[in-house]
């Protein structure tokens, strides 16, 4: 069927069509034609896929027990209300050589990416439609510290070394699954010890905390472009990208989108009650933002509280963002020793 047959049907029939194609290939339809544009950004297709149960939010703490950081992971999923549970089965089959690999989710998968405190060229799989792994092809090379980001349906690694080896990129395609090299990266040395990873514009965005920068490469041609982050404490998993628009919570500002026109860091308008919460983790969710932090209930408690809010988010006429959140949500309690270590969208 063409574009041009496609919107001559009912949107109906159109909005129920496309909540069945994986989302991972909406920013492609949405460049074929401003109609196919408007019907991914619909509410109403975010409606359907939340009947489907095809989106869900995982969401990962870290707790070290006897000096060994262990992972545990939770999963937001919608049946009549948002649930807040344990996935048992999410263990990382090389967690004791690896505790702390990159992680990137691409459709119903996450992809664990050795190579943080140990170098490695290890992949691991996890099909959250199975519950199970399965270890995948190995990169061309050990490394050690890297940036990974999602390009369409590749997966990029960027930077990494061993000894005097040329920092080198390379890409893992979803399709064929094979890894074959990626421009080299013209500032390679920024991509060393990333606080948190984003793609963003197409390209493969190294967020540093220490620099208060970001690092952005092209994997057209291994250029990169370099802005900076605002000037105050943000969280590792207080980072998420929706519509093509780079979201970070800082403790004194509240939720800020970086503005690619204007080159500046701007407040979401709308959101003043939300600036005093700490641990913060972000992730889309059905077309909305969700936000979650963690709340001790008492001083000293050896449990802490796990809320979140749906936050929707549009232009304003001004060229703002503005946000409207909905009511605060108790998800549920996790140990107090338990702390955010990543936040990511996973729909089928």
């Amino acid at each position: 069927m063409s574009p041009s047959q496609f919107s001559s049907l009912h949107k109906d029939l159109a909005w129920s069509i496309l909540a069945r194609v994986p989302k991972r290939l909406y920013p492609i339809l949405a460049c074929v034609s401003k109609n196919l544009l408007s019907l991914v950004r619909s509410p109403e297709i975010h409606r359907i896929r939340s009947l489907l149960n095809k989106d869900s939010v995982y969401i990962c703490f870290m707790q070290d027990v006897n000096g060994v950081n262990t992972q545990r992971w939770f999963t937001l999923r919608r049946t009549e209300n948002d649930q807040f549970v344990s996935v048992d089965d999410l263990v990382f089959p090389d967690r004791e050589q690896e505790p702390m690999p990159s992680i990137i989710a691409c459709g119903p998968e996450i992809f664990f990416i050795s190579g943080s405190i140990f170098p490695s060229s290890t992949v691991w799989i996890f099909d959250s439609r199975t519950g199970e792994f399965r270890q995948g092809p190995s990169m061309s090379v050990r490394r050690l510290f890297k940036s990974v980001g999602l390009v369409g349906s590749k997966i990029y690694v960027v930077g990494g070394y061993m000894n005097d080896e040329i920092h080198l990129a390379e890409s893992y395609d979803v399709k064929t699954q094979t890894w074959e090299p990626a421009p080299i990266p013209a500032d390679s040395e920024r991509f060393f010890i990333p606080t948190a990873n984003v793609s963003l514009d197409r390209k493969v965005c190294a967020l540093l905390s220490a620099e208060s920068i970001v690092v952005c490469y092209d994997p057209r041609d291994g250029s990169c472009e370099v802005f900076d982050l605002p000037k105050d404490r943000w969280w590792e998993t207080g980072v998420c990208v929706m519509d093509n628009v780079l979201y970070v919570y800082c403790a004194r500002f509240g939720l800020m989108w970086y503005d690619t026109e204007l080159k500046l860091w701007r407040v979401v308008n709308g959101l003043d009650d939300m600036k005093k919460v700490r641990s913060v983790a972000m992730a889309e969710y059905y077309g909305k933002m969700a936000f979650l932090w963690e709340d001790f209930a008492c001083v000293g408690c050896a449990m802490k509280e796990v809320w979140c809010r749906m936050i929707g988010l549009v232009r304003s006429e001004g060229g703002g963002i503005v946000g409207n959140a909905e009511p605060a949500q108790l998800m549920g309690s996790v140990p107090s020793g338990y702390r955010l270590q990543h936040c990511l969208s996973v729909s089928e």
